[in-house]
C-alpha cells in the first residue's frame, strides 16, 4: 500500500479516482488502485465518459451490439456507463459494506441539457438509480437554482445525490440545506434517514479564472481560500443542532468533496491541492495524473490551520469580487458540461456510423 495515499486516510480523508474507462476496469487497474493505492470512491462526469469513447476502442464491440438493438444516442450511452459504474461500484461495495455506506460511492451524472429543468432532472435521478441497481451509485446533479429542489426531491425519494458544480462557500450551504430538507421530511414521513450525499467543490478552477487579474504574491491561492472557507461553513453545519437531530434519528451527515482538485499551473507543485485541502472527514476526489503525482513523493504536508476570511479579504482588496466570480464559474460549468455532453453524443454517433459501415 502507498505510503503517501495512506497518509490521507489516516488524515480522515477519503481518496476517490475522477475517471473512469472501460480500460481501466478490463486491465484491472482500477482494482489495482484499490488495493494498492486506498482508493476509496470514484466519480464520473460527461467529459470523462467522451474522452473514453473517443480515444480507444474499447467501447467498439459494446457500441456495435446496441446498434443492433436499435440503440442510439443519450439511451446507447446511458447503458454504456451504467455497464462501467456497476462493474465499479461492485468493486467498491466491500468499502461501501466495511465503512456502513460512508465510503464506496461511484457517481453518475444527469444528462447536463437538465441542469436549468428542475422536474426533468428529478425524473432523470430517479430512473437512473433504478437503472442501476446499485446502492453505492451517485445521482450527480448541479447546484444550480432549478437544480436545488430537484436535489431535495431526490434525496427525499431515497435517491443518493452528489452535488456537482459548485464554487463557493454559499453555494455549498445552499446545496447542504437541499440535503437536509429531504432527510427531514424522510424523518417525518417515516422513512429511513439513511440516503448518502456529498457536495462537490470545484477547487482549481477558481485559480485559472483569476490568473490573469489576480496580483503575482496571491497566484494559486484563491481556489485553497475558498475551499477552506467552504471547510468552515461545512463544520459549523455538522455541529449545528440541526446536522445533531437528522444524525440522532439514523442518518449520515453529507460530506464535501475536494473536486477539480489537479494542478493547472505548470509553475506550481502537482500536488498544491492534495496537501492544502488534507481535512478530516472530506473526500478528494483526483485526475489519474494527480493521483500518480501523489504516489510519487515520499512525503506531502498536512493541511495548516488558516484563516481564510484573512486571506478572502486580500483578494477583495486587489478588486476581485469573488461572489461574481463564483456565479460566472457555476454558468461556465453548466456550459462546459453541457458542450461535453454535445460532444460525447457527436462522438457516439460518429463511432455508429462507422461500426455501422464496417
Amino acid at each position: 500500500m502507498n505510503r503517501t495515499t495512506k497518509k490521507l486516510h489516516e488524515i480522515g480523508q477519503s481518496l476517490w479516482l475522477d475517471n473512469i474507462t472501460r480500460g481501466l476496469l478490463a486491465s484491472g487497474t482500477l482494482e489495482r488502485y484499490i488495493h494498492e493505492l486506498s482508493i476509496t470512491g470514484l466519480t464520473s462526469n460527461p467529459t470523462i465518459f467522451d474522452h473514453a469513447i473517443k480515444n480507444s476502442h474499447d467501447y467498439d464491440g459494446a457500441i456495435s451490439q446496441k446498434i443492433k438493438e436499435g440503440k442510439s444516442g443519450e439511451a446507447l450511452f446511458f447503458e454504456l456507463a451504467i455497464e462501467d459504474l456497476r462493474q465499479a461500484a461492485d468493486l467498491f461495495l466491500p468499502t461501501h459494506d466495511r465503512t456502513d455506506g460512508v465510503d464506496g460511492w461511484v457517481s453518475l451524472e444527469v444528462s447536463p441539457l437538465l441542469a436549468r429543468d428542475t422536474a426533468a432532472t428529478l425524473a432523470a435521478a430517479k430512473a437512473l438509480h433504478a437503472r442501476a441497481e446499485r446502492p453505492n451509485l451517485f445521482i450527480k446533479i448541479p447546484g444550480t437554482s432549478e437544480g436545488l429542489p430537484a436535489i431535495e426531491e431526490a434525496i427525499f425519494a431515497g435517491v443518493p445525490v452528489n452535488v456537482t458544480l459548485l464554487f463557493s462557500g454559499e453555494q455549498y450551504v445552499a446545496a447542504a440545506e437541499a440535503y437536509l430538507r429531504g432527510i427531514e421530511r424522510r424523518i417525518a414521513a417515516g422513512l429511513n434517514p439513511d440516503v448518502g450525499s456529498v457536495a462537490s467543490l470545484f477547487v482549481s478552477r477558481w485559480d485559472v479564472a483569476v490568473a490573469k487579474t489576480a496580483p503575482e504574491a496571491l497566484h494559486n491561492k484563491l481556489g485553497i481560500a475558498i475551499a477552506e472557507d467552504a471547510y468552515e461553513k461545512y463544520r459549523a453545519l455538522l455541529d449545528s443542532p440541526r446536522s445533531q437531530r437528522i444524525l440522532n434519528a439514523g442518518a449520515h451527515p453529507q460530506r464535501l468533496l475536494w473536486a477539480s482538485t489537479g494542478t493547472k499551473d505548470p509553475n506550481a507543485s502537482d500536488i498544491l491541492y492534495v496537501e492544502a485541502l488534507a481535512l478530516p472527514f472530506t473526500v478528494n476526489t483526483m485526475p489519474e495524473a494527480t493521483l500518480k503525482a501523489l504516489t510519487a513523493h515520499e512525503e506531502f504536508g498536512e493541511a495548516l490551520p488558516s484563516n481564510p476570511g484573512e486571506k478572502l479579504a486580500q483578494f477583495a482588496k486587489a478588486g476581485i469580487d469573488t461572489e461574481a466570480v463564483a456565479a460566472q464559474l457555476l454558468e461556465e460549468g453548466v456550459a462546459s458540461f453541457a458542450k461535453s455532453w454535445k460532444d460525447l453524443l457527436d462522438c457516439i454517433a460518429s463511432k455508429s456510423q462507422v461500426l455501422k459501415a464496417a
